[in-house]
């Protein structure tokens, strides 16, 4: 099955950004979708060929997986995913939700609404 890769997920005022581990993998070979409010990053670390014996392995290759639910309201036409050195970054910016106001309450003198 598709094992997950490690991932940090930091949130600032304006948006969330998530850092994904993905040494050795292409751009062509990364997907990134928002369904709704889960962040899903699938994918394939392709193995390489080698010559001789493995004396040791601890790399994962393989299909891989991330799924993350962000909450709040999103701006999913500004998201912005780039991979460099081994790490996936994808901006995914906040929408402004409804903002809350603060209501005067007025005194009526007849007790009436």
């Amino acid at each position: 099955g598709a094992w997950s890769p490690a991932a940090d997920i930091v949130e600032t005022d304006s948006a969330y950004v998530i850092e994904v581990e993905l040494p050795g993998v292409r751009r062509e070979d990364v997907d990134v979708k928002l369904n709704g409010n889960e962040l899903v990053v699938t994918g394939e670390v392709k193995e390489r060929k080698r010559e001789g014996l493995f004396r040791r392995r601890t790399r994962r290759v393989g299909e891989f997986e991330l799924r993350v639910m962000l909450p709040g309201y999103l701006r999913e036409g500004d998201i912005e995913a780039s991979l460099a050195y081994g790490v996936l970054t994808v901006y995914v910016p906040k929408a402004e939700s409804t903002k809350s106001s603060k209501i005067t309450v007025s005194e009526s003198g007849d007790g009436s609404p």
